[in-house]
């Protein structure tokens, strides 16, 4: 299972790319943990500053504006 954090506010675009990781997920037979990371904080510890950002098994592989479906398709499969 890939863990999997979104990174923002709770913005439209921040729901819009949860919703976006658990899609393409479910259309690639890959088992994810959505988590939604909306603390200030914890977004700042991992060094982005631009939202949303995205958390792929410890690592930020997205940060600012939405991603294409297609770039989140790969990270998920790498």
């Amino acid at each position: 299972m890939r863990d999997v954090k979104v990174l923002g506010p709770g913005c439209k675009r921040c729901v819009a790319t949860a919703e976006m990781v658990q899609t393409e997920a479910d259309r690639l037979g890959i088992a994810v943990a959505v988590e939604k990371v909306t603390d200030l904080a914890a977004i700042a510890r991992y060094g982005i500053a631009a939202t949303p950002g995205i958390v792929i098994d410890g690592k930020v592989v997205h940060a600012g504006g939405l991603p294409k479906p297609e770039d989140v398709a790969r990270w998920l499969a790498a």
